[in-house]
């Protein structure tokens, strides 16, 4: 007999305000579905970590486990550390101190944000404050990046994807930039000099030091417009995750 349930994966924080946005959004997942869902961290959370979440839904009956990697990239190196840790791809893509885990159930591995309808649909509810003539303006997303080029690569590409979604969404321009490989003041300049207002936007779960610290002291002096709104808290988020589960579960089915 199969019997599915979902762990939610994201990385974790010493902040108790970025782990409560995701277990709300988690809780709000769980209200949808009617499986067991549980909400877990790669690390930073004392007793909730990976290895916790498995246990807890095998101890629950669970066969197959639908993962959703809760994580803004597929250029992220911890979601393909994960993928390889939970025995999804035989070796990981970077050296990694990750073991493998102890896992019984069948892994059914989703996909972390990069583009989607929904997150673009996110991204334009939380700037679109700042917005005063669309026709004029560029919202530039702004995402963590990667030292190492081929994850950097994924980072570029899903995020170009997004700012797409995000120009459809919005009826501005929309462009996108990385704190690594750092050409944020790059991207900027070039958007000022063809006359365009830029709206920042930070494409990252909650808030912490890169949106509060980081990204305000890359924009310095280049008179941005800047609320730091994260993608949480949001009711769409637990929808893309709510789709992801179901598109995991159809999978079971063929």
């Amino acid at each position: 007999m199969t019997k599915p349930g979902v762990l939610v994966i994201s990385h974790g924080s010493r902040e108790r305000l970025w782990v409560s946005l995701v277990d709300e959004a988690v809780r709000e997942l769980t209200a949808r579905m009617d499986l067991p869902v549980e909400a877990s961290y790669l690390e930073l959370v004392e007793g909730r970590l990976i290895q916790d979440g498995i246990y807890a839904l095998e101890d629950q009956g669970v066969t197959d486990m639908l993962v959703i990697p809760l994580f803004v990239s597929s250029g992220s190196t911890h979601v393909d550390e994960i993928a390889y840790a939970i025995g999804v791809k035989p070796e990981p893509d970077k050296e990694t101190d990750l073991e493998p885990f102890e896992v019984k159930a069948r892994v059914h591995f989703g996909r972390p944000v990069d583009d989607d309808p929904d997150i673009a649909a996110m991204v334009w509810d939380k700037v679109r404050g700042l917005s005063k003539d669309p026709s004029r303006e560029v919202i530039l997303l702004v995402g963590h990046g990667s030292r190492h080029e081929s994850f950097r690569a994924r980072w570029e590409k899903g995020m170009k994807s997004l700012a797409r979604l995000v120009a459809e969404v919005s009826g501005t321009s929309a462009d996108a930039a990385l704190l690594n490989p750092g050409n944020i003041r790059e991207k900027v300049e070039e958007w000022k000099e063809r006359g365009c207002e830029v709206i920042v936007a930070p494409l990252f779960l909650s808030e912490g030091y890169f949106t509060e610290k980081v990204i305000p002291d890359r924009l310095e002096g280049l008179g941005c417009r800047y609320s730091g709104q994260t993608l949480l808290p949001h009711p769409l988020l637990p929808q893309w995750m709510a789709n992801q589960a179901r598109e995991l579960l159809e999978s079971l089915k063929s």
